[in-house]
């Protein structure tokens, strides 16, 4: 009997993490062809785009006009691209103390001093 399932569909997400992913593996700036071909091609290259659009707006991809397309570079790291989720999040609420507090009280231990340490190394916001 022949199996006739869809293959699984991938959230945006996922799609997102995949492109970025190639584009830090290439070596310059990246068309929307060759993200979708290191990804097998088993995407649209009208999803490729799409994606790319959507991390564009997002803050997460770079663009830059060559000939008739784009080139698409990612805007920053791993570390990067987290640390503006977790603005985005805090951006969104009223009590931007509250939120802080609840995330620093939620740290284990280790990860409660890194963050000290961070802040110690940090200069005061007078110091401009």
């Amino acid at each position: 009997m022949t199996d006739h399932r869809r293959p699984r569909r991938r959230g945006q997400g996922e799609l997102e993490a995949l492109v970025l992913s190639a584009l830090r593996e290439a070596d310059g700036p990246a068309t929307a062809g060759w993200v979708q071909e290191r990804l097998g091609g088993d995407l649209a290259y009208t999803t490729v785009i799409t994606i790319l659009t959507r991390l564009l707006e997002k803050g997460a991809v770079d663009r830059e006009r060559v000939g008739r397309s784009f080139a698409w570079t990612p805007a920053s790291d791993q570390a990067g691209l987290a640390a503006r989720k977790m603005r985005k999040v805090l951006d969104a609420e009223s009590d931007r103390g509250a939120v802080l507090a609840s995330f620093v009280t939620g740290l284990d231990a280790d990860d409660e001093q890194l963050l000290r340490e961070l802040l110690g190394h940090l200069p005061d916001a007078g110091d401009g």
